[in-house]
Parts: C-alpha cells; structure tokens; sequence
C-alpha cells in the first residue's frame, strides 16, 4: 500500500527504484476514488497534472540526477492557497469558480522541490469553523468514524494524510486550524511562528493570525515539509527568516542532541488549561504523555498563564474584526460569484447574502459590530491590550521553560451536527489553541493515544522562533 507510506519512506523508495512517482501517485488517486466520497476530503482533485509532474520525476530519477526529499511524492493543498490554473473556493459559494491566476510563495516553493499536487482540500468556508461542517459545499467526515467531524478548519487536509488521501498536506491555522483537526484525526499538524512561513497567496482571513503550516503523518515529515516552505519571502512583509539565540541549540539536527535535550529540558504545564470542561479521558491521557517525558529525564513544572482565560473572548472580537474587513473585497464587482440588483447596493448585498454561508455572515457582523463608532474603543481595542497581556504571560513562562505541554483540544471528535445550532459551543473548541495564534508562537499537535477509537493529540508550545526546538522535543515522543 504505497498511499501508507511517509514522506521519508517515498522518498527512500523512489531513490532506490522500488516503485515509481506514477506508481505512488496512482496509489493515492486509487484511495481518493476508493475514499473521497465517504469523507469528503477534496473539493478538486488535478489527476492529469499530478501525473505529468510525476513522469516529469520519474525521467529524473531514470537520468540518475539527484532529487529533493519531496520530489515525486503526492500532497494535498488546503484550498485557501493558490495554486497557479486550479480552482480556488476557500470553501465558499461566493468563490466557486474562481480560478487562481498565480502560486502562493509556499506552492511555488514545493513546486521548485519537485512536489506532486493531487488537489485541493476540503475546509470550513473562509476557514471559518472547528468542525468541516461549514464548507459551503459538503461537510468532511472523521476518517475514524464517518458519523463525527474532523475538527476545522483545514478538515479536509487532515482527513485526507489521516486516511492515506495523499502522503502529506498543507492547512493554515488562524486559531487552531491545524493543530485541532490533527489531534480529532490523529495526524501531526504544525502552527509555525507568525511570519516564520509567508502567507502570500493565502486567502486572507484574519491577517494577523493566520499561517500556513504542514499536516504529516510524523514529526519527521513536518520537519522536512517546514524546512521547504519557511523562509522570508518579499511578497509578504510580515514574514522573516526567524533567528534567535534561543533557538541556535534548537537547529542543530535531530540527532546530536536528543540526548542532552531531554536531560535539560523544562516543560511547564499550564494549570489554566486542566479545568473544567476538558474531557476527562482526554486530561488521562494527555497526563501520561506528559508523564512519559519525565520517565525519559525531563522537569515538568506547572506554571500559570493568568490571563489565558480572555483568550477565547480576546481572539473572538479581533478575528471577526480583521475578517470584515478582509471579507469587504467579494463585492460581486472584480471576481468571484456576481449577483445583479436594481441598483449597485442592490447588487452588493444579493451577492453576499448568496455567497457567504451563515457563520461567515455571523462573524462579519460581529466584526463590523466591534469596529464600529462607539464600540471600537469597547471591544477591538481592548481586545487588542489584552492580547499584549497574553503574550506578556508565555514571555515570563518562557523565561523558567523551554516548552508548555497541554491538550489540543478539549474533547475528542465530536459527532457531526452535535454543535452546529450553538456556535459558542462550537467555538469553545478552540480554547487551546486560540492564545498561540494571539501571541504569534508555534505549536504543534501530536497523536499520544485514544480514547475507543478517536485519537487525542498532545500540544508543544513553544516561544517565538523556537519551532526547531518543539519540533525536536514532539520528536522524542512521537518521530
């Protein structure tokens, strides 16, 4: 079963001629035919080009040139990043036919690796959502159990390596978008540091939290997939080469340093984050996990982010904030779905209304609530002071550990439809992972165990640029 494979076992496959690119990616299409349907992972699958590049690859290795690690194999594309010629939805009618006119910085930088697009995958409309259940075409399904969702909103990206629908993928996280749906479906999902990763080509949804990061099966595949698409990038000036003197010890390989890593390292647990409302089969396990890095000879600490309990309000007034103003651009007039009215308001207020799905018109009025006259001062701008209070709180965690460790999510897969009437319910989902999207710092969820048959991912935070760093200790656990 080629699709099983990970990016490291391909790559060694494809380098010693055990199967071809063709071969590894007609496994995968062969999945998706077999799959898709039951969970509604893609919205666009691009067989024919996959298949060119993957000849294209396979001539390569036939020539005996030299290849990148991610040469010939097949990944997905969360479909909120352009991909040059294909279709680009972001999940929404309003964007259904819309055909993307250029690559984003990381596609571009796959594509210069040799990298095989399979296609686009499923997402809450606008990445609007902790469930899949608001795509604005069909809801994606758990690949551990079809009656339950996926977790959002890159849903479709983890179904799909979760399900084998491809070897990796990419998803963007605006407040927890990769890491929730990798730990409902037992997949790794990386968040890099805000700026570590560009976000040209990314379909805007909060500008100033949302990043692109990897979706794999292994620690070791995030590693190699983040190494490929970090970098500064000229198209987006909020992105930069990260460095600090923190993280010089953190780039250094894997290898030379598990050892003394584990010896001297500091895990703070936050006791704000096992309260109530967490699932208790979830707070077990994620205690044990934690656990076995003390049996290997790490200090675990509990420490206290005082004002992690604003988060969720805090992100929930500046995400809507910064998505009404991002949102104002489908106005039916330059691209995307155009609906006539008598007038030009007219017009304006009928495309909306038919393109946009209700919880993207929730939130744009939430934030266009916020920023308006006499509420600004209110709500956005002291969302915006609390904001800074948090990031103050992970700065004088970070000065005492090196990583926190807590839940990714505070329940496993929910069933489909569960809490699709009661959108606080739904945004409760997000508790643990709003507040490093607040501060800009990576995270990243790792499978460490089940509860029946659904997964439960253990999160790493870690400080600002110190993604080497979480990277290496999310490997001690689980490679």
């Amino acid at each position: 079963m080629l699709n099983k494979l990970t990016i490291t076992q391909a790559h060694q496959g494809l380098k010693k001629k055990e199967f071809s690119s063709v071969e590894l990616t007609e496994a995968v299409l062969n999945r998706i035919r077999e799959r898709n349907q039951d969970i509604g992972a893609y919205l666009t699958i691009t067989e024919e080009s996959a298949l060119k590049q993957a000849i294209k690859i396979d001539k390569k290795i036939a020539n005996n040139e030299e290849i990148s690690v991610l040469a010939g194999i097949p990944m997905a594309v969360k479909d909120i990043i352009l991909v040059d010629g294909i279709k680009c939805t972001a999940g929404s009618k309003i964007l259904e036919n819309y055909i993307a006119p250029y690559d984003a910085t990381v596609i571009k930088r796959l594509k210069k690796q040799g990298a095989v697009i399979i296609g686009k995958t499923n997402l809450d409309e606008f990445a609007m959502g902790a469930s899949g259940e608001n795509s604005g075409f069909y809801p994606t399904k758990n690949p551990h159990d079809l009656e339950r969702v996926p977790g959002g909103s890159s849903s479709g990206s983890a179904a799909a390596v979760a399900d084998n629908l491809c070897i990796y993928a990419l998803g963007s996280d605006t407040g927890g978008s990769i890491r929730q749906p990798a730990s409902l479906c037992g997949v790794v999902g990386l968040k890099p540091t805000y700026g570590r990763v560009s976000r040209y080509g990314l379909i805007a949804f909060a500008s100033s939290l949302d990043q692109i990061g990897p979706i794999t099966k292994t620690v070791e595949d995030v590693q190699i997939v983040f190494d490929a698409i970090k970098g500064k990038d000229e198209k987006d000036s909020t992105s930069f080469f990260g460095h600090s003197e923190r993280s010089e010890e953190s780039n250094r390989s894997f290898a030379n340093v598990q050892d003394d890593i584990v010896k001297n390292l500091k895990i703070g647990v936050p006791k704000e984050y096992f309260i109530k409302g967490l699932d208790p089969e979830v707070e077990k396990t994620i205690k044990q996990a934690i656990d076995k890095y003390k049996e290997m000879g790490a200090q675990v600490m509990e420490v206290s982010l005082p004002n992690s309990e604003y988060a969720l309000a805090c992100y929930y007034i500046i995400q809507p904030a910064e998505a009404s103003a991002n949102l104002a651009r489908y106005d039916g007039i330059k691209y995307g779905l155009s609906e006539k009215g008598q007038d030009l308001l007219k017009g304006y207020l009928k495309t909306r209304k038919q393109g946009f799905g209700n919880e993207v018109q929730r939130r744009i009025m939430i934030g266009t609530y916020v920023l308006s006259a006499g509420y600004y001062d209110a709500y956005y701008l002291k969302a915006q002071k609390v904001r800074t209070l948090i990031k103050q709180d992970f700065d004088n965690v970070f000065k005492k550990v090196d990583v926190l460790m807590g839940p990714a999510s505070p329940t496993p897969a929910f069933k489909l439809g569960e809490k699709a009437a009661d959108p606080i319910s739904m945004y409760l989902a997000d508790i643990y992972t709003v507040s490093a999207n607040l501060a800009g710092i990576p995270a990243i969820s790792i499978p460490c165990g089940k509860t029946g048959n659904l997964p439960i991912g253990l999160q790493i935070i870690g400080n600002q640029f110190d993604d080497e760093k979480i990277l290496q200790v999310a490997k001690l656990y689980a490679p």
